[in-house]
């Protein structure tokens, strides 16, 4: 498949999953629950491949995802993935949520803010962040917010090209450059 088709399909698989969680009536829920879940299926290779392995019968991998996600997310959520592997497309997981996501900002008239942390952010910190990170771009942000414990602490916020790094990491790096 060459570059355009792969875009125009994912773009189509992109729109067809905002249209159900739209019609869900839950689509903000359903498109951050699918940012989180692909980046967790592009972090791990094992399971990236294993949900794409033709020999592997579908029955298999749809236990898989109902195993790992369970309780997790909404069953609104694991039926779209669902639907990613038994058509084959988990490898294009990742590129549709965030086409999903730039689609629901872009009609919100707002740009996509990918947030890691190294703790779950409550509604009070997502909205404190989302108030600076407007501030400082000029324009409404949706945040994405992914959970990675390797931060230690603080945030890592990146929008378009522009990386906000208030990490613990970044910060103990510019502490022992300064003192040589």
């Amino acid at each position: 498949m060459d570059e355009v088709t792969q875009a125009q399909a994912i773009s189509g698989y992109a729109a067809a999953l905002l249209a159900v969680a739209r019609a869900e009536g839950d689509a903000d829920r359903i498109s951050d629950e699918l940012y989180r879940v692909s980046r967790e299926v592009s972090r791990s290779n094992e399971l990236r491949e294993t949900l794409s392995d033709a020999r592997i019968p579908v029955d298999r991998k749809l236990g898989i995802v109902s195993d790992l996600l369970g309780e997790r997310v909404s069953e609104k959520t694991v039926a779209l993935v669902d639907m990613l592997v038994s058509t084959g497309r988990i490898r294009d997981f990742e590129a549709i949520a965030d086409r999903i996501t730039e689609l629901l900002a872009r009609a919100e008239e707002q740009v996509v803010a990918e947030v890691k942390s190294a703790i779950e952010l409550d509604k009070a910190m997502r909205d404190r962040l989302a108030e600076k990170l407007t501030e400082a771009i000029g324009k409404p942000v949706t945040l994405q917010v992914i959970v990675d414990p390797e931060l230690i602490g603080g945030v890592v916020a990146r929008v378009d090209d522009t990386v906000f790094d208030g990490s613990v990491r970044s910060r103990l790096r510019e502490l022992r450059e300064a003192w040589g």
